[in-house]
This record gives structure tokens, sequence and C-alpha cells, in this order.
């Protein structure tokens, strides 16, 4: 059967694709949660670990008017109480800083009034127009500990007259005050929540940058990538998110970054440590990921589609209100070839991905029974001789155990930069020709789980495009260990080892440096100024959950690094580190956290997530969004004023501008091409920095810029242009590199991957095949 290059680029407006059989089998992070073996509704009534639920036949509840009972196995401990009679109430006093209310959602359902001490919250319409049991109805996470009263109101108006509201239960979120953070917590309704401006603790004649609260993900950011000027696309794994979509749980959303309110997505199958790149047209595709989890953790009324063959395509989409927005999936026309779970995605040259290495089936540390030591490319490539199958990697052999989302970068000469564990290689791709670099020094391992980060530094024609790899933070810890033998508290790495990928620099070897403090699971964000900013991540332990002992909760790392640090990668050896002028968080960013800079210019912090479902207890999941300024967020900055749609290599193309008032003479002016990656587990795909040949013409109005000489200093594909002018940047402008077009579809590869391969072909292998060691 041949597929056309129109449904590998599918429109996102075509219907989904139906769901495949569920899975008896199945791992999250190496457990499988009880009940696991019988499908259920994926509801989203939840206790997660530091909150309680009370039914509403408990007597803490406290009615007022007529209230009936019903019976059904549909409600939580199978009773609910309902009531038809304006101004009737239900109120609840309880101990704690959050406050959930469920119950159900038909056609008959109206109008409530919610009370929380006193104060009216907005209305709550309950209507729907097909039958929901066990929803969460309203809910609010920002009380300051102690105690607080919820009212529920039977409107008298909005509402038809036999309208009726429910009651099924109250959750309570109860963290200890211990664990209650300082900062308050926005308001999970998302538009409108207010922000908070954290406190200087820094030199006050340091350069001063701003730590700001404000707006909440809806579901946990564990994957994100900016889609536009105004939005980002969070992905998450299949768990308890307070936002919904379509009776369960949503686990994607699309957060507008001037609203900072959010729109739940749909997905078909479990993205649970996915990876993802744009390609060449602007498409983003997103894939890999794990069998859902039944049980507790099910999707039975969702699709319960495998997600480790997953390729998951979703669609430039500019649009201000995001209506259209959709991500497609159809595992029997769009998949990968193997298995992948925690791969590493890279736009090459042509504009394809190539994807590289991960495990064919859920766990924690890698091992030689589940290793896929390979790589693939979609669209599926016929080159040498794979006819679009996997390509073996002997370097993904010899790096485990710890090689999953391997760092991974294309260099100026068309090759890829790929480092895993303790090892690194440069592999020629169109050649298939592996050739290996000096080992990391001192025994530090840089990929999942002893997670460090790393970049491509700024591209520069000054230097010809010399490719030079920054590796920063990770672990020690041996990775043949079991669980057993590795502690949350055993160190973290503080090493950053820097290479120029040229003859003499490989020559030269590694050049070391410290952090100012150790760093696991860190993220590394490039600014258009050409420094970079490390921020999340913990000073001890490693990445995942419920595996080592002393764990935090399940997290199995602790001591979070809160204070952000810069880095200056052309500033003397020994003064490039700096924190000063910068605010520390009051809130800890461990695994599943990410951070990425915006078009505003600033970076915006989400995630954390070490458990197995959504928690509340400590280092349980995170909402809440932060912004962190650079001081030239408060500069006079210039502005782009028109810019082209499309800049292709070595052409010219004129950009309006207006630089700012204040300017010296001769300023200093940089156009900064970059890539602003796919975030996830510390690992920054894509995420590129090059530096574009440019003049500015004698009315200072306009700048002439050439586009990057060559699709290897660049892929083609979806950029932001920066005009830096003495270190304050504008507000980034989306551009597309080269002629926006798909990369080439290879029919026949295409046809002979589904050919040779099944959907989800990998759900029977699991079957069976349960490991109980480090090597989950």
């Amino acid at each position: 059967m041949m597929i056309s290059r129109s449904l590998i680029f599918i429109s996102a407006s075509f219907l989904l694709a139906s769901a495949v059989n569920v899975s008896r089998e199945s791992a999250w992070n190496g457990h499988t949660t009880p009940g696991s073996e019988t499908a259920a509704p994926f509801l989203p009534w939840y206790v997660p670990p530091g909150a309680k639920s009370y039914d509403s036949a408990s007597p803490l509840i406290h009615y007022t008017g007529k209230w009936m009972d019903s019976f059904s196995p549909a409600y939580v401990q199978r009773t609910l109480r309902w009531t038809d009679k304006p101004g009737a109430s239900a109120s609840f006093t309880f101990t704690g800083t959050g406050i959930e209310w469920f119950g159900g959602l038909d056609t008959t359902h109206g109008t409530a009034y919610v009370y929380i001490d006193g104060v009216k919250m907005p209305d709550v319409d309950t209507w729907n127009d097909y039958p929901l049991r066990q929803q969460r109805i309203f809910w609010k996470f920002d009380l300051t500990y102690g105690k607080h009263t919820i009212k529920v109101v039977k409107a008298d108006k909005g509402s038809k007259s036999s309208s009726i509201v429910d009651v099924d239960a109250f959750v309570v979120t109860q963290i200890p005050p211990s664990y209650v953070q300082a900062a308050q917590q926005p308001d999970l309704l998302g538009p409108g929540s207010s922000g908070l401006q954290l406190e200087s603790h820094a030199l006050s004649n340091a350069p001063q940058w701003t730590l700001t609260q404000k707006g909440v993900t809806g579901v946990s950011a564990m994957q994100i990538a900016i889609i536009s000027p105004t939005h980002a696309l969070i992905i998450d794994k299949v768990e308890h998110n307070p936002l919904t979509l379509s009776g369960h749980p949503a686990w994607a959303a699309l957060y507008n970054l001037r609203t900072h309110s959010v729109k739940p997505m749909r997905l078909q199958s479990n993205s649970f440590c996915a990876g993802g790149s744009f390609l060449s047209n602007g498409t983003l595709i997103n894939v890999g990921g794990n069998p859902v989890v039944d049980g507790f953790t099910s999707a039975a009324d969702f699709g319960d589609l495998d997600g480790l063959q997953a390729i998951r395509i979703f669609e430039p989409c500019e649009f201000d209100s995001v209506s259209g927005c959709e991500i497609y999936e159809n595992h029997a026309r769009i998949r990968m070839a193997s298995a992948r779970w925690y791969n590493t995605v890279v736009r090459i040259s042509d504009g394809s991905a190539m994807i590289l290495g991960g495990s064919k089936k859920g766990g924690w540390i890698n091992n030689a029974t589940v290793n896929n030591p390979t790589l693939e490319y979609w669209p599926p490539k016929s080159i040498h001789g794979s006819n679009g199958l996997p390509i073996h990697l002997p370097f993904l052999v010899d790096t485990l155990n710890s090689n999953l989302f391997p760092i991974a970068f294309a260099l100026p000469d068309d090759r890829i930069f790929v480092a895993a564990n303790q090892d690194a290689m440069i592999y020629d791709w169109k050649n298939n020709v592996e050739q290996r670099l000096p080992v990391i020094p001192n025994g530090v391992r840089v990929t999942y789980p002893m997670a460090g980060t790393g970049l491509l530094l700024p591209l520069s024609p000054e230097n010809n495009y010399a490719p030079e790899i920054l590796l920063c933070g990770g672990s020690t810890v041996d990775d043949t260990k079991a669980g057993y033998e590795i502690s949350s508290q055993d160190p973290a790495s503080a090493q950053c080892s820097r290479m120029v990928l040229t003859d003499d620099g490989i020559a030269a070897g590694w050049q070391v440096e410290q952090l100012p403090e150790a760093r696991t699971m860190p993220d590394a964000v490039l600014l258009p100024t050409g420094e970079i900013v490390f921020i999340n991540g913990a000073r001890t332990g490693i990445s995942g959950y419920g595996n080592v002992v002393n764990q935090v909760g399940q997290s199995n790392a602790d001591n979070p690094t809160l204070t952000p640090v810069l880095y200056n990668p052309v500033a003397p050896a020994g003064q490039r580190f700096s924190s000063e002028g910068m605010k520390s968080s009051l809130i800890p960013r461990l695994y599943h956290s990410v951070a990425t800079l915006t078009p505003n210019g600033d970076i915006m912090v989400a995630g954390s997530n070490p458990n197995l479902d959504r928690s509340e207890v400590k280092y349980g999941t995170e909402y809440r969004v932060e912004w962190v300024g650079p001081p030239y967020m408060s500069s006079d900055r210039p502005m782009v004023k028109s810019a082209p749609k499309k800049l292709d290599f070595g052409e010219g193309a004129k950009f309006a501008v207006t630089l700012p008032s204040s300017l010296k003479r001769n300023p200093d002016i940089k156009v900064a091409l970059m890539d602003l990656g796919f975030v996830t587990h510390a690992v920054h795909a894509n995420s590129r920095l090059v530096y574009l040949v440019a003049s500015l013409s004698d009315d200072g109005e306009t700048l002439e810029v050439t586009g990057p000489p060559n699709a290897n200093i660049y892929p083609p594909g979806p950029g932001w242009i920066y005009v830096v002018v003495d270190g304050a940047p504008s507000v980034g402008v989306q551009i597309m590199i080269g002629d926006g077009q798909g990369p080439t579809v290879d029919d026949a590869a295409l046809d002979n991957v589904l050919e040779k391969t099944s959907v989800d072909q990998y759900e029977a292998s699991k079957k069976g095949d349960k490991q109980e060691d480090g090597s989950e």
C-alpha cells in the first residue's frame, strides 16, 4: 500500500484513529499499580497521596434544604446526594490547603453557587450534553494551611427550575504545614491568577533579575515546546491532572503565554517520556512513550493505545484562539518501526527527524534485554540498506546502562554529536560511521537516570561556525548498581565539560570547570545574548521515582537547587559562572520539570512530578509556572517592526527595526537565529543559536540579514529571530528557515515499515517479562 506525502503531514482536523485492545500488562517506571490487571475507567475522581476523600454521606458534610440520596456503583462509595431545590446547600469544613468537589454532569444538571470561607467564587455550571460521573466540578488549591469551609448552593437563577446539583465527594489536600510553600499557589482555574513577585536576596548593585509566579499548566509539564508567539505545547503522561477533557483528565495542553489560560489537548496514546522535534515544514512530531497503565492509571474510556511506537503529529498552529489545534495519531498508518521509551529526536539537514535510542519497554535503568541500540528516521529513509527499518548503532550498546535520552545535536559538517553515559561520538549519518571521542572526565555520567544536560554553544561566522559542546551536571553513581544500593542522598556532579569539535579541539580533549553547586536533572537555557541559564534540578540523587533508598515521597532525588546560575561561555575560565542578582525560587523543580526561552525573551519554568501519579506530598506534582526575567527585560530594547515569513539559506532579507533611543554610538548589533528546542528530562533537543551576518542601514531603520550559509549550520525548519543591541534582545520573531516544504517522503521505505511491523507490536512481548531489580 502506498501512502502519499499528504498522509504523513495530515491535517489535524481529521478524525482520531480508533482504539486497540486494552493492555493487560504494563510497567510505569518499573512499577505495576494495584489492580492493574483489570482495566477500569480513568475518571477524574482520584485521591492522591497527601489528600483525603470525604463521601457525600459523610457526617462532616452539613446539608440544608431538601436533598435526596441515590445509590449506584457509578458513584464514589456507591452513594450520591442531589437536590433540585433553589437555595439548598451543602457545607463542608476541612483543614488543609486545597479542596475539590466531585459530582455528576448531564442535561438534567444546572448552576451552583460556590463559596469558600464566605467568599463567592465564579458560578459553576454542571450542565453537559451527555452524562458523566465522578467529575471534578470545582477546585481551589491556593488556600493557606488551616481550617476552611466550602459551601455549595443550588442556584435560584441561570438554570431550569427542574435542574439539579449533586455532591458525590469532596477531596481535601492535607499538606502538612512544614511542606506549605511560603509563596501562595495560584488558582488552578487559570486565567486571572495573580502573579507573585519573589523577594531578591541579591546584592543591590548587581544586575537585577526577576522571578514571577503566574499561571498554572493544568497538566504536569513533562515536555514542552514553544509553537507560536502566543502558545507553548505541554505534554504529560497519563495521570490524574486537574485539567479535564471529555470526562477524563487531560494529558496535554496548549498554554497561552500572554493570558496564562490553558486549553486541554487530546492524546490517544501514553506519551510518558517521549521525544520530539519540529520538521522542516514546521510540523511537530512527538514520538514514543509507554503502554497505558491500567488500574489506577487506566484509560479504558480514553483509547488505551500503547505509546511505544507512536508518532503524534501537531501541525503548525499559529492562531491566537487555537480552537482548531489538534494532535493527530493513527498507528495503522503512522508509526515508528520499533518501540522507543526515552528516545531523543534531532532534526537534520534534509529537514527530517533522526530518532535515537531508547528502551523497548518502560522501566528505569536501561539494560541489554530491553535496550534499543538503533536509530530510525521520520519520514523513513532507504539508507544503508535499511529500507526504512532501524539502523544498528554500536555506540548505544557500548554505553549501557545509563544511556537513555542521549544528548544529541546536528553539527555544521552535517554529522551528529551524541553523548551517552560517560562517552561521546560524532556520527556520520550519510556514511553510517561512528567517530568515538575522548571519554567524559572523572567518571561523570550525563544521561538518564544520571541526567546532566548539554548544549551546542552558539555558532558564529566569526569563527567559521566551529562547533563546541558543553555538558554539565549528572552523577558518578555506578549504573550497574541495583536501586537498593543507590540513595537519594548520593551527591550529584558539579562538573561541566567543554570540547571544540574540530581536529585540534578533539585532540585537546575535554576542558573541565565546575558549577557553583552540583546538579542532576538541570535545564540549560540559551539566551539570545549567547549566555546560558542553568536552572532546576537537585544536589543529590538521580532521576526517576520509586527506585532507590531514602526516597522523598517517591522521588529518587533530594536537596533541590533553587537558585539559577548564569554561564558566559566567552568569559575567561574561572569567571564564567555567576548568580549575582538572581532570585531563589521557593518551588523545588526535580524530575519531570522543564524550562524554555520564550519569544518574549524570558524563561518559562514549569513542572516537577517525581511520583507515580499526581501527588500532594513533599516534591508532589507541581502545576505552578514561574517566569525568570533577565535584566534586559527591563531595559530599553530594540523592536522588530516587520520581518519576512521565510529566510532562505545564503539569501538576504530586510527587517524593519526600531533601535533604542539611548543607544551609544556604533552599537554592537547581533542577529540571533534560535531554535528553542523540544525540552524534556533535561534534554533540550535541537536547541540552537546561530548568529547571522547583518548590516544596519544608514538611517538605522532597516537591517539587511543574510540567512545561514546552508542547512548544516541551521537545519531547515522554524526558528526565532532576536535582534540583540548592546546586549538587549528584541522580542523574538517567528520565521521559517528554508523553503518551508516538508522533508522528502520515501514511499518505498514507508511501505516497508508498515509491511514489516505491526501496530503496537511489542505489547505481546512484554507479557511475563517483569523485572524487579535496578534495571526495571
